[in-house]
């Protein structure tokens, strides 16, 4: 053979050599990559696989269904609960029947506070929150409300006159805090009289809302929204509390949460929950005239 031909033969070589180890570490880094893409460090899927675990939602807010009598209150409570874990929350308000409906068809909370309990067996019946985590947070109470102290009877037998021309009740279909309104209105043996003249929030917030705008004399509403006042003023209006024998109790609970297609925050959720039975939690929620369970309504002012 000649000095060229050798020449030839030994560059084919190198570059057959060449080629066969570039496939080689082709072949390897996709063996990696399929690796990584069947639950391996670093990958989408792998981080999303867990639906409990809330990887897939790290740096978002915990997201927190609230029924609407929580509207004061829950937001200074986010804010100290943030200040005291570094943990961020995003409150959606609402009557407690309708939120609890969307939690039930999958939409995407981590924690239920609802204005009754009876709504939060629902979701978890409906496998959307953990049962095992239902704990009571406040106890309702009602009250006749007015920003006229003089259009407010003694009792609920004096809304029978007709000066009070309208009578405002949240919605008793889906908020707790009007079915209570009208069981006691009923039990009273009113309701028959009110009822013409009653008109229907959508939450509790709102019928307080028509009592203060005018377009109804009397609210029948929470105690915590009767109690509420701006700083350093006297609280707008007065109150007479409903004698709570006349509806069944409004016993106030949370739970975790699925959170949704995209997983949930449990041990946030988990945290958030602490944070409320905490004595900084229970001392903001006093603050905003909630009951913790077992204590008793201060008297009408």
């Amino acid at each position: 053979m000649s000095e060229r031909s050798s020449q030839r033969s030994s560059a084919v070589a190198r570059a057959i050599a060449f080629v066969v180890a570039g496939a080689v570490v082709a072949l390897g880094a996709a063996a990696c990559t399929d690796k990584r893409g069947a639950g391996g460090p670093g990958s989408g899927s792998g981080a999303g696989s867990s639906s409990g675990s809330g990887s897939s939602r790290a740096g978002e807010p915990l997201r927190v269904a609230a029924a609407s009598d929580l509207a004061s209150a829950f937001p200074e409570v986010g804010k100290a609960f943030e200040a005291a874990t570094g943990k961020k929350v995003d409150f959606s308000f609402g009557s407690t029947g309708l939120l609890s409906k969307q939690i039930a068809e999958g939409a995407p909370y981590d924690v239920f506070a609802a204005a009754n309990v009876s709504y939060v067996d629902e979701v978890v019946r409906a496998n959307a929150c953990d049962g095992s985590t239902k704990q009571l947070y406040a106890k309702g109470r009602i009250v006749m409300w007015s920003t006229d102290k003089s259009m407010l009877p003694s009792s609920l037998e004096g809304l029978r006159d007709k000066k009070v021309a309208k009578v405002a009740i949240a919605n008793p279909d889906h908020a707790p805090y009007g079915l209570a309104a009208q069981q006691a209105l009923t039990k009273a043996g009113v309701w028959a009289d009110v009822k013409p003249r009653a008109v229907y929030g959508e939450n509790v917030q709102q019928t307080m809302m028509f009592a203060q705008s005018g377009n109804a004399e009397v609210a029948i509403v929470a105690l915590s929204l009767a109690l509420q006042h701006a700083p350093g003023e006297a609280p707008r209006g007065g109150y007479v509390l409903i004698d709570a024998d006349l509806h069944a109790p409004l016993d106030q609970a949370m739970v975790i949460c699925k959170g949704g297609s995209a997983g949930n925050k449990p041990n946030e959720a988990r945290a958030f929950l602490d944070f409320v039975a905490s004595e900084q939690g229970h001392a903001i929620m006093r603050k905003y005239g909630f009951l913790l369970p077992g204590e008793a309504a201060p008297p009408s002012p």
